[in-house]
C-alpha cells in the first residue's frame, strides 16, 4: 500500500496519535509519516505519507497552508492559545478598521519568533520541554510569508470579542503567534482560540476524510488513497521504455533520455506508467538523467 491519505484530523489529538491509529488499522510493517505537523488544538487537513510515499516527503512542495482561525481578543496566554495560563488584559474595544489596518501591516514577507511552546530544537531539547521547566529561552527571528488575511467574521456579543480571519501564509508559520502579535498591535492581547486547516500544498479540506470514519470502515482507505505523484505535479515526467534503461536508472546510474526536460527534478515512470523515481536533469535539453530517489 503506497500513496497519501488526506486525513481530517479532529481537535485534542496530535499529528502523532493520527499516524498511530492508521498504523493499526493497515497491515504489515508500513511506514507512515505525516506532511506538517498540526498542534493538538487544530483540526483539519493532516496529509499522511504512506509506504514508498515517505520516501518523497522531502521533494514535495508543501509552502503554502490555509487556515480558519479564531482570534479572542483581550485576553493573552502563555502558550498563546486557549490551553494555556491565561491573563485578561482589561482591554477589547477596537474599530474594525483599525484592526483592518494592522493585518495589512502582517501582510506579506515578515519576521516571527517562534513562541516558546513550540517544537523548535534548542541545545539538544525542544523549546516546549524547556517551557514547561519554566525556562524561557531568547529565539531567533525566522521570515515567513503571509499571503493574505481576510476578516471572516467579528462577534462582539460574547464576553469578549471574537475575530475569525481566513490566513493564506507559508510552511513554518506560527498562527498563535501571528494572533498574539496582531493583539500587541491592537492594544488588546489575543489569543488563539480554534485553528482549522483548510489546505495544505494540493490537499484541501474537501477531499480530506474525517479519522472517525477510517477507523470505523479501513476498506475506504483503498477508496480515498491517492497515488504517488499527486502532489508532484509541478514535476516535469518521463517514461523509460527501454528495459536496460530501466535497470540503470533503479541502480542509480546515468542514462540518456530523447525527451526535452529542463533543469532539476524530473519524475520517471516505468512502461507500466508507474512512478519508479525522482531523477534529475542536469541542464537543459536532450541529456542525461540520474536517479536522486528511486522508489523501491
Amino acid at each position: 500500500m503506497h500513496g497519501f491519505l488526506n486525513i481530517d484530523k479532529p481537535q485534542g489529538m496530535t499529528s502523532f496519535e493520527v499516524v498511530k491509529k492508521i498504523k493499526k488499522i493497515i497491515p504489515g510493517k508500513v511506514k507512515i509519516g505525516h506532511l506538517g505537523t498540526l498542534d493538538p488544538m487544530a483540526g483539519g487537513v493532516l496529509p499522511l505519507a504512506i509506504g514508498k510515499a515517505t520516501r518523497i516527503i522531502p521533494y514535495i512542495e508543501d509552502e503554502r497552508k490555509i487556515y480558519i482561525a479564531q482570534f479572542t481578543l483581550g485576553a493573552v496566554s502563555d502558550t498563546q492559545d486557549a490551553w494555556g495560563r491565561i491573563d485578561y488584559t482589561g482591554k477589547k474595544d477596537f474599530r474594525t478598521e483599525q484592526l483592518e489596518d494592522i493585518l495589512q501591516e502582517f501582510t506579506g514577507r515578515i519576521k516571527q519568533i517562534p513562541p516558546m511552546y513550540s517544537a523548535v530544537h534548542y541545545q539538544g531539547k525542544r523549546l516546549y520541554e524547556l517551557a514547561r521547566e519554566g525556562i524561557t529561552v531568547a529565539r531567533e527571528e525566522r521570515e515567513i510569508v503571509i499571503h493574505s488575511l481576510e476578516i471572516l467574521e467579528i462577534n462582539r456579543d460574547a464576553e469578549l470579542p471574537v475575530v475569525k480571519i481566513k490566513v493564506d501564509c507559508s510552511r513554518g508559520t506560527y498562527v498563535r503567534t501571528l494572533g498574539h502579535d496582531i493583539g500587541v498591535k491592537l492594544g488588546t492581547g489575543a489569543l488563539l482560540s480554534g485553528l482549522v486547516r483548510i489546505c495544505s500544498g494540493q490537499f484541501n479540506i474537501e477531499q480530506a476524510l474525517p479519522l472517525e470514519k477510517i477507523l470505523q470502515d479501513q476498506t475506504l482507505i483503498n477508496h480515498y488513497l491517492w497515488p504517488l505523484d499527486y502532489p508532484l505535479a509541478h514535476l516535469p515526467a518521463v517514461h523509460i521504455d527501454s528495459g536496460q534503461d530501466m535497470n540503470a536508472i533503479m541502480n542509480g546510474q546515468a542514462v540518456t533520455v530523447k525527451a526535452r526536460l529542463p533543469q532539476g527534478l524530473i519524475r520517471v515512470y516505468s512502461p507500466e506508467n508507474s512512478l519508479v523515481a525522482l531523477a534529475r536533469s542536469n541542464y537543459e535539453g536532450v541529456g542525461m538523467i540520474k536517479a536522486e530517489r528511486v522508489l523501491k
